[in-house]
């Protein structure tokens, strides 16, 4: 049984600049873009990923365009290439210094010569390193599918809230520059 909060839809009275995207480079120049000449990262919001958008719709088939206008459609925050490549660097960097750290204290006795430990180190991190580094890859896989599925529904969706007409002009400039199909504002935002 759902509650109805659950299906409450928030709508704030902001105009909100919308446009599709058939590939990441366009957004991601896009998006770049936006931010360089000030819109906010919370004004910038993508279209919810494959598990929001199954959450909320179901398996009924969707398709970007019919969702730009929408105001139930579910909203995600834009990741980058970058962002995505510090946390797969972190998450094997964090699995080489477990690994390390636990080798390193194993051998951490009188006794152990400083040789016997450095071979201690690298031998515990490189199987730690490995699995952090399947784990970074199932990261980059799950932020590449994102975006194909996107793509596959009739292209990657991106609004930018615009508080007045100046930014609205601006929005619809940067969005068309780069691409941006059916690039448009409503008067609303979520």
């Amino acid at each position: 049984m759902t509650s109805e909060n659950e299906n409450h839809i928030t709508v704030i009275k902001v105009p909100e600049a919308v446009g599709v995207f058939d590939s990441f480079e366009a957004l991601q120049a896009a998006f770049y873009d936006l931010r360089l000449v000030g819109f906010p990262l919370q004004d910038i919001s993508l279209l919810g990923g494959q598990e929001a958008m199954k959450e909320k719709f179901g398996d009924a088939f969707w398709h970007s365009e019919e969702l730009a206008d929408d105001p139930s459609a579910p909203r995600a925050a834009f990741v980058s290439e970058e962002a995505i490549g510090e946390l797969e660097g972190g998450i094997i960097g964090g699995f080489l210094f477990l690994g390390s750290y636990v080798a390193m204290a194993a051998m951490l006795t009188p006794a152990s010569t400083l040789a016997a430990s450095i071979a201690a180190i690298a031998i515990g991190g490189a199987p730690a390193t490995a699995i952090g580094t399947l784990l970074a890859r199932r990261v980059g896989k799950h932020h590449r599918d994102y975006y194909q599925s996107q793509i596959e529904h009739g292209g990657i969706l991106l609004w930018v809230r615009v508080e007045n007409k100046e930014k609205e002009d601006l929005a619809v400039k940067i969005l068309e520059g780069h691409s941006g199909r059916d690039v448009h504002v409503h008067d609303w935002s979520n």
